[in-house]
């Protein structure tokens, strides 16, 4: 209805239906998946009352989760008298008034000060250094930006993104943007830690997080800075690295950081276009997401993740030493590993299923750019990004048709609640149960050790499931790629 509403100084045109049912859904979801551009498309009260609005309520939904998961295993019970996990209303209006309103407040006002725009101007015609004439768009974009990265949402104001000198002006903005999407996921770890009255606790899940993430950093640096290995060979100067698709301002190390970045965080910001990277560049921030976006994760659904996967890994770690499993005293039992598992299947099933469904029906074919492994890969990314409600894309898929509108919207839709079920069903399950005290044989949890094997539980489950389809896709395109071929 936004044409029929005001500040819509451009006189942009209803949304079709099944793209406006895309973007409700992407935004409520934290996915902030965009088939449409930004700047043609949402009028100025539909960025700020539909879609920032939604940056606000679902993460702070997500942080409620978070909290209410980490309060069935922290809180102590007599293992008589029900335990409770807290009020969802009362944990997102504290989020929302308390954590992310003012640190949008001043983040905001700081991207204004180094060239972010904010206003409601009409766009505005001007002339080039060549004589010519081009139309810039407006708008309030400073505040949707900080939010967007704050809560780790993603979706930009404008169709290029980060990469927009009006989103990210400069390096400073591009390093603080970065900050601030690992921010509140990151601090999460050290509240864990306050609640469990160990902060220890909270360390062992940063370490693990913080491993995986330097490890993405430095795959990802390696891939792009080496070049194209289709141009391997050929007299190409290729010491900058593989430029295409990046910002002269930023180039291949803060490309390759912000990806690694925006794609551990659930935030699905970009300052570089995924679909320009490298094969096995372009693996990596795809690889991040089917890890199950627990690379310090979204606001929220990164540690409720990381907490699920350390259930599995005290399970592993109690069937290697023969006793009951135990986290944080509470015993881990049959019904806890059901549902961790339950939240383990969900995200593969809905991303393969519905990959192998567009990749060989025609409405799923039809507005693909590449063939062979990188056409693969563009509908791969674009389902493991919708169920991991990450948000970014490669670019090659035209994903604003009627079946990735409604395909991917109910992907987002799984991939948000039906992991969210579970999660609190373990936080219900956990908090009634009663602490024992630590004994002799009991696995410690607040160690290297056990962020150790918290790693490798993480690896084992996202390289199990996506390995085939990784092989037939980025990875036999790099070397398809390096004899010369491309698509």
């Amino acid at each position: 209805m936004q044409h029929l509403l005001p500040l819509n100084p451009q006189g942009l045109a209803a949304v079709e239906p099944t793209l406006a049912f895309n973007t409700a859904v992407s935004f409520t979801t934290n996915t902030n998946w965009q088939s449409y551009v930004g700047e043609t498309t949402m009028s100025y009260l539909a960025q700020m009352a539909g879609l920032a609005w939604h940056n606000f309520t679902s993460a702070a939904a997500g942080i409620a989760v978070a909290v209410a998961l980490a309060r069935g295993l922290t809180r102590r019970s007599d293992g008589k008298a029900p335990g409770t996990i807290g009020n969802f209303w009362t944990d997102v209006v504290r989020s929302t008034v308390y954590l992310l309103f003012p640190l949008s407040i001043v983040f905001g006002l700081f991207l204004v000060s180094q060239g972010v725009i904010q206003n409601f101007a009409p766009y505005q015609k001007v002339t080039t250094l060549e004589g010519g004439t081009q139309l810039l768009a407006m708008g309030p974009v400073a505040s949707q930006e900080a939010i967007k990265e704050l809560g780790t949402n993603g979706g930009g104001f404008f169709n290029a993104n980060s990469a927009h000198p009006f989103e990210n002006p400069s390096p400073l903005t591009n390093l603080i943007e970065m900050l601030l999407i690992f921010m509140i996921p990151a601090g999460l770890t050290y509240t864990f830690g306050r609640m469990a009255r160990n902060q220890r606790q909270g360390w062992a899940l940063f370490g693990a997080m913080a491993f995986l993430f330097a490890a993405g950093v430095a795959s990802a640096y390696w891939a792009e800075s080496a070049g194209n290995p289709a141009l391997a060979g050929l007299l190409v100067d290729q010491s900058a690295g593989n430029m295409e698709g990046k910002e002269v301002r930023f180039g291949v190390a803060n490309s390759a950081l912000f990806a690694t970045v925006t794609t551990d965080a659930s935030c699905g910001a970009v300052n570089a276009m995924h679909d320009s990277f490298t094969p096995l560049g372009g693996l990596v921030p795809l690889f991040n997401i089917q890890l199950g976006e627990v690379v310090f994760g979204g606001v929220g659904a990164g540690l409720y993740g990381m907490l699920v996967m350390a259930i599995l890994a005290v399970f592993i770690a109690g069937l290697m030493v023969g006793r009951t499993p135990e986290y944080l005293g509470k015993k881990i039992e049959t019904r806890e590993i059901k549902l961790a598992m339950l939240y383990a299947l969900v995200f593969p099933l809905v991303i393969l299923a519905f990959a192998a469904w567009a990749v060989v029906a025609p409405h799923g074919l039809s507005s693909l750019a590449n063939a062979g492994p990188h056409g693969l890969s563009e509908i791969l990314y674009a389902f493991t990004s919708a169920a991991g409600n990450n948000g970014s894309a490669f670019a090659g898929l035209n994903a604003n048709t009627v079946f990735y509108n409604v395909a991917l919207g109910v992907t987002m839709l799984i991939g948000r609640f039906w992991m969210i079920v579970p999660a609190l069903a373990i936080a219900g399950s956990l908090a009634g149960k009663k602490a024992e005290p630590a004994g002799s044989g009991t696995f410690p949890t607040d160690g290297p050790l056990f962020s150790a094997l918290l790693v490798g539980v993480v690896l084992i489950v996202g390289a199990l499931t996506f390995f085939p389809v990784l092989s037939l896709g980025p990875i036999v395109e790099h070397f398809l790629a390096a004899s010369g071929k491309v698509f």
